[in-house]
């Protein structure tokens, strides 16, 4: 019989290959250094904890946790008993985390320490909890008797789990939901064999290119889709991992790549552009920096520029979803094209080539195929073996967004990006269905504007929403925190982008911040801008000159 595709090699070969490779976490004690080999005897430890605690096969164990060891190491314990790992954002507000933790039944909690204020304030709402154990050597006193055990003290306690049960790569390994944005989060599964399949996605030089000689900072966070898978593929190619902890900062992030010579390290748009700005104040050397993965929303194409130029690193521009594992496309050169810099740059700048399993359409209105030549744009949907084909318990969800294939294959998953293809195969998503500007039935790419004004040598940060308009439905309006001591108006920055857009593609105003801003997994947050535009009178439309 063939072996089944679960997370049981990726354990093995890490700790039996590599028991000399090196993990390095900052703490709220403070940061600490082990091996692969003491990794491994901890999950084993861990493993044993959990099931003295009565998690067995099908349990849920939920986490409210930063990028740290024990996430690490509750990563491998949750998934290889037999029970599934759920990571839920720390950073949500409580009905949020509420709905999340009851919607997912989780029967066990595994948390940072500043996270347990939140679980004290919606223990009521916690029904099925059993237990919660804090990731520390200690456990916070609270006004309320919660169940609470220290992870260090349980490690200690128990013995290491000597093997591990049978399972099935369809047994469900983890869980995450979606940001909410739209409405209530959604519950995304994952089995043994769909995380199998996308870390070794991941690790292949079309994707990300992992190797064992590389030294890997993951920033995206460990509670946001599997941290775009690091914590598996990094250790199936046996390479040292370095965790930047609790709420890292441009130092802190500086500091762990200068000291570990990271080489490899990834995370949202606006975490590079805060590290650049602090580089440009107070200085770093990122001399072993090789590559930066840039996901969740569009990199600004001078941020790339500036990294390229200034420091020798480059950013790899990648696309995904909660629904589809994170990382679905990644922008690399293909080797046929015989291109200068400013052509690689133009490349990069998009979120490439789809990854190995995967297929795409991208479909108009009337749900018929868009050529690919670059221009044409539409709806991108996706399937492939790391794409789910349903919600948990979303029925509605399921019927709207997933796509019931012709040639009787799996479903396509409706992406929600609006995308081009060109003639080469690269995906560009010049807009989410949600954000793209519709205005005199003209579309209008608010990411396009957003790269524009965040090339302007005084913009620290961008964004454009639609606001409503009687005439013309929707008209672009920009909200932008300028650099430090930079003098901004609306018409130098209309004129500075009139050289790139035609006249109604301008955001008619510009409304100038402090701050914009950010969501729970440091995405610029246009829901929260929506809702505080008070529908402004603005009068200038397609064809209308100012």
């Amino acid at each position: 019989m063939p072996e089944e595709l679960t997370l049981r090699p990726f354990f093995w070969r890490a700790t039996r290959l590599f028991p000399e490779q090196v993990v390095v976490s900052r703490t709220h004690e403070g940061q600490t250094e082990y091996t692969y080999a003491d990794f491994g005897d901890r999950v084993r430890r861990l493993a044993g904890a959990l099931e003295a605690l009565g998690v067995g096969h099908g349990d849920r164990v939920g986490t409210l946790g930063w990028n740290t060891h024990r996430h690490f190491e509750a990563y491998y314990a949750v998934p290889l008993i037999g029970a599934q790992l759920h990571t839920v954002n720390l950073l949500l507000h409580d009905d949020h985390v509420a709905h999340i933790v009851e919607d997912a039944a989780d029967d066990v909690l595994i948390v940072d320490r500043d996270a347990v204020d939140t679980v004290e304030r919606l223990w009521d709402r916690f029904d099925g909890v059993e237990a919660v154990i804090v990731m520390g050597e200690t456990v916070p006193e609270t006004e309320r008797d919660l169940p609470l055990s220290s992870y260090e003290q349980l490690v200690a306690d128990h013995e290491p789990k000597g093997s591990w049960p049978s399972l099935s790569e369809d047994d469900p390994a983890g869980m995450c939901y979606t940001s909410g944005t739209t409405g209530k989060p959604k519950g995304v599964e994952y089995t043994h064999k769909m995380i199998y399949a996308h870390a070794m996605m991941v690790m292949t030089p079309s994707a990300l290119n992992i190797a064992q000689d590389d030294v890997v900072m993951p920033v995206v966070p460990m509670f946001h889709v599997n941290s775009w898978e690091f914590p598996y593929a990094v250790t199936m190619a046996g390479a040292k991992q370095v965790y930047p902890g609790p709420s890292p900062d441009p130092s802190d992030l500086v500091d762990l790549i200068e000291a570990e010579n990271v080489t490899l390290t990834a995370g949202v748009p606006t975490v590079w552009i805060d590290v650049l700005d602090h580089i440009d104040r107070e200085g770093g050397d990122l001399s072993s920096l090789d590559r930066i993965v840039v996901g969740g929303s569009a990199a600004p194409k001078e941020v790339m520029r500036r990294y390229a130029d200034e420091h020798g690193v480059t950013i790899e521009h990648a696309w995904g979803m909660t629904e589809t594992m994170s990382i679905g496309s990644v922008a690399h050169p293909k080797a046929s094209i015989d291109a200068g810099r400013e052509e690689t740059l133009n490349v990069r700048v998009k979120q490439g080539l789809l990854s190995p399993g995967l297929e795409m359409r991208v479909v108009g209105d009337d749900g018929d195929p868009v050529p690919w030549d670059g221009e044409a744009v539409g709806e991108l949907l996706v399937r492939g073996p790391t794409v789910v084909e349903r919600y948990y318990d979303r029925p509605e969800s399921n019927r709207a967004e997933f796509v019931e294939a012709e040639d009787g294959g799996a479903r396509w998953l409706r992406t929600g990006d609006i995308a081009t293809v060109d003639e080469r195969g690269y995906i560009e998503v010049v807009d989410r269905v949600k954000d793209v500007i519709k205005s005199g039935g003209e579309w209008i790419s608010s990411i396009e504007l957003e790269n524009a004004l965040m090339a302007h040598e005084d913009v620290a940060e961008a964004v454009v929403i639609a606001a409503e308009h009687d005439r013309w439905q929707e008209r672009p309006l920009a909200f932008v925190v300028p650099k430090s001591d930079a003098e901004l108006d609306v018409e130098s920055l209309r004129r500075a982008l009139a050289e790139e857009f035609p006249r109604w593609w301008l955001p008619d105003d510009v409304r100038f911040r402090e701050s914009i801003p950010k969501t729970a997994t440091g995405k610029f947050d246009k829901k929260t801008l929506r809702e505080a535009v008070d529908d402004p009178e603005l009068p200038y439309a397609p064809g209308e000159d100012r």
